[in-house]
């Protein structure tokens, strides 16, 4: 009998560095995968269908929701974004770990159907230096980066409905501590018991 993967719920502000963080982690962990969400926007240069996301149209997107095929969606800036419950649930069933990189709003609607779920909250380490982060990338205007400090401090008043929190001051230290959540879930005694069945057995007997 295989172990049932473990569920985990990543969330950050824009800047915070949530991405680069679950990368790394998927370099350092074996067993663990990042769920691809599906969206109704067009794929962008260099973007592949089924890798970054899977690309559906927009009635194809609404069945789905119509379906209840969908962990948790949302509409952003004119296009809709989507978790596919059974894509999860596969990966699950064959005993990876997937991550789900959502905002708080898609963390509630999953938490509200999927038991057990693992949540971890990114932190900056200051608003200064989240700010340095959002202009170092060159891309936002004054305005575009000013709203983002906005909806970043909107997001971070949900901090507390996580099961942990990461502070990304220091990268390495920010990835081992992240990475010792993951390691931590998957040596719970319901986990391990299945994993080491076979053990167990043999040491009781």
């Amino acid at each position: 009998m295989t172990a049932t993967g473990q569920l985990f719920i990543v969330s950050a502000p824009s800047g915070a560095g949530k991405t680069s963080l679950v990368k790394a982690l998927l370099d350092v962990l074996s067993g663990i995968e990042v769920s691809v969400s599906h969206t109704t926007r067009a794929p962008r240069s260099g973007e592949t269908s089924a890798i970054d996301y899977h690309f559906i149209g927009e009635a194809a997107f609404e069945q789905i929701v119509a379906d209840g095929g969908f962990l948790e969606y949302a509409r952003v800036f004119g296009n809709s974004y989507g978790t596919s419950k059974s894509l999860v649930d596969e990966k699950l069933a064959q005993g990876i770990d997937v991550i789900l990189e959502i905002d708080w709003q898609g963390a509630q609607q999953v938490r509200r159907v999927m038991q057990g779920c693992c949540s971890i909250f990114v932190l900056p380490p200051s608003k200064q230096i989240l700010e340095d982060r959002l202009r170092g990338r060159g891309q936002d205007s004054e305005e575009v980066i000013n709203k983002r400090m906005r909806t970043a401090v909107d997001e971070m008043q949900h901090y507390h409905e996580y099961d942990f929190l990461v502070v990304n001051d220091d990268f390495e230290g920010a990835l081992n501590e992240l990475s010792a959540i993951v390691k931590s879930k998957r040596l719970t005694l319901e986990r391990g018991k299945i994993t080491h069945a076979k053990l167990i057995g043999q040491l009781l007997n």
